[in-house]
């Protein structure tokens, strides 16, 4: 029989309290679940040894138990004795005792096994068989487990929100995403993941939402920042421009002398709040000077002569450098 160094399959200290092994054990459950690993026998193996590690540690009688043992074996190696001469029988179970056996993940592991047993000789023969009430007992309903799905949108789907059908391992899901959602938002659809076993609940699936980059509007929470392209003959004289918004193009009045990266607020057309739909975020459209299409030779000598007057009376301690 191979002594099991509990402390060490979980990775923890002896010193480690019970909510250390608890957070411990459901990393590492996670990560060598067999519905994580399907076929892969070192993954279901590593899964068994895992949870039976579990089993001792965080139960506080058994534990105490494991504790004087191990204590005594580590003892027993540092003055040569060899494992299969160890004394095993004064710490072997009575033949009625059972052990005492807890599940902190989703499903048993009868359920996931079968009747053939997921413990080591070393667990039998210490703590005994599993306690009454467990294998022998009908199985109970398990629900399902939640299931995550990434989903794509454009910033366009995100404001006006959108219908997806998905096909998620086999089973296609109509599903509805509000609007105002952003990247990381969680849409919960209820009963919509695993299949639950033994007549237990199914899981949820929960959509991971992903809205893409936009060529025209950067997002900031609720709020949408642009460029707004405006002439230099428009921004000195002032007047009004289109300018893009998700909804439908708007018109925004320039003030004369407007200036490079001033920045315009437009309230109430950002993005929809994700729960309060009826509110919405604000729109901010920073100036971008461009020179108008196509100047006549006129028009460039109008603009030349001007700009030859304006440099005979601006004095030197007025030009910004």
């Amino acid at each position: 029989m191979d002594f099991k160094d509990y402390y060490e399959i979980l990775g923890v200290a002896p010193t480690a309290d019970k909510k250390v092994i608890q957070q411990t054990f459901r990393q590492l459950a996670r990560k060598h679940h067999p519905d994580v690993n399907p076929g892969n026998k070192d993954a279901e193996e590593k899964f068994k040894t895992i949870n039976e590690a579990y089993q001792v540690l965080s139960d506080a009688k058994q534990r105490k138990k494991y504790d004087e043992l191990r204590a005594q074996y580590q003892q027993w190696q540092k003055t040569g004795g060899q494992q299969q001469d160890f004394d095993w029988q004064n710490w072997s179970s009575q033949p009625d005792q059972k052990a005492q056996t807890q599940y902190a993940n989703a499903e048993d592991l009868e359920d996931l096994f079968g009747s053939a047993s997921p413990y080591s000789d070393f667990f039998s023969n210490i703590f005994g068989g599993k306690s009454s009430g467990g294998r022998n007992a009908p199985p109970s309903p398990r629900r399902g487990r939640d299931v995550e799905y990434e989903v794509d949108l454009t910033l366009e789907e995100a404001f006006r929100g959108t219908e997806r059908a998905l096909e998620i391992d086999g089973h296609r899901v109509q599903a509805s995403i509000p609007l105002g959602v952003r990247t990381g938002t969680r849409v919960r659809l209820a009963g919509r993941g695993e299949s639950g076993r033994n007549g237990g609940a199914a899981g949820d699936l929960y959509l991971i939402i992903k809205v893409l980059p936009n060529a025209i509007f950067e997002r900031d929470g609720d709020d949408l920042h642009f460029d707004a392209s405006v002439d230099i003959f428009t921004a000195i004289a002032g007047g009004e421009i289109r300018i893009p918004a998700l909804e439908k193009p708007l018109t925004l009045t320039i003030p004369p002398r407007t200036n490079a990266n001033q920045t315009f607020r437009l309230r109430g057309k950002g993005m929809p709040y994700l729960r309060e739909p009826n509110k919405r975020g604000d729109m901010f459209a920073r100036v971008k000077l461009i020179l108008p299409n196509a100047l006549t030779d006129q028009e460039v000598a109008g603009i030349t002569e001007l700009a030859s007057a304006r440099q005979k009376h601006v004095k030197p301690s007025e030009v910004k450098l």
